[in-house]
């Protein structure tokens, strides 16, 4: 599931994870709030089914529907929380990855430039991406899978954003294979 406002460069990581023969995961479809999304492109390139559910009326069952017939579910660049009917349906079966070290820099609100200015202005020597898993709060899963890279002296929210995208596009498809095999079901 990706968002309005992000790239799709994390759904393509996976795409691509999941376009290697030995990888455990396959993508069903890639669902988006609207049709002109960045990451719609990036399935389209990939040659991946989409399906548009919107917010609004219906939006839990719409999307339990179209999410009809997955495993594990995929965040990616979705801020909202999700529907309980969603969570109930994929129960430990939610990931989502956040630009930063959680617990620190999570919650409501704590996505993008908000979270790499937040990072600089603590003063953090480190920080980096954690893949989690979803419940009804943000970014309060359980975490799977952190990688970190240093903060540097001159570093401004773009240029820390540019390495901990780095490090996302690795510890994504990493922790949904490890989740994978471990049988986390």
């Amino acid at each position: 599931m990706v968002g309005a406002k992000g790239r799709g460069s994390n759904m393509a990581a996976l795409a691509a994870a999941c376009a290697a023969p030995e990888y455990p995961a396959f993508i069903k479809i890639v669902v988006a709030p609207k049709a002109d999304v960045p990451a719609v492109d990036a399935a389209d390139a990939f040659g991946l089914p989409v399906a548009t559910v919107s917010p609004g009326d219906g939006f839990a069952t719409r999307l339990v529907d179209a999410l009809s017939g997955c495993t594990w579910i995929c965040l990616a660049g979705f801020t909202r929380l999700l529907p309980e009917e969603v969570l109930e349906k994929f129960p430990s079966r939610i990931l989502n990855i956040h630009p930063a070290l959680l617990p620190k820099f999570g919650g409501k609100g704590m996505y993008g430039h908000h979270v790499h200015d937040a990072v600089i202005a603590a003063g953090e020597p480190e920080s980096g991406c954690s893949v989690h898993l979803v419940n009804e709060r943000y970014d309060e899963g359980t975490v799977l899978l952190q990688l970190k890279c240093s903060v540097l002296p001159d570093d401004d929210s773009d240029t820390l954003a540019a390495r901990v995208l780095k490090l996302e596009h690795v510890a994504y498809p990493r922790a949904l294979a490890e989740a994978i095999l471990a049988g986390r079901t």
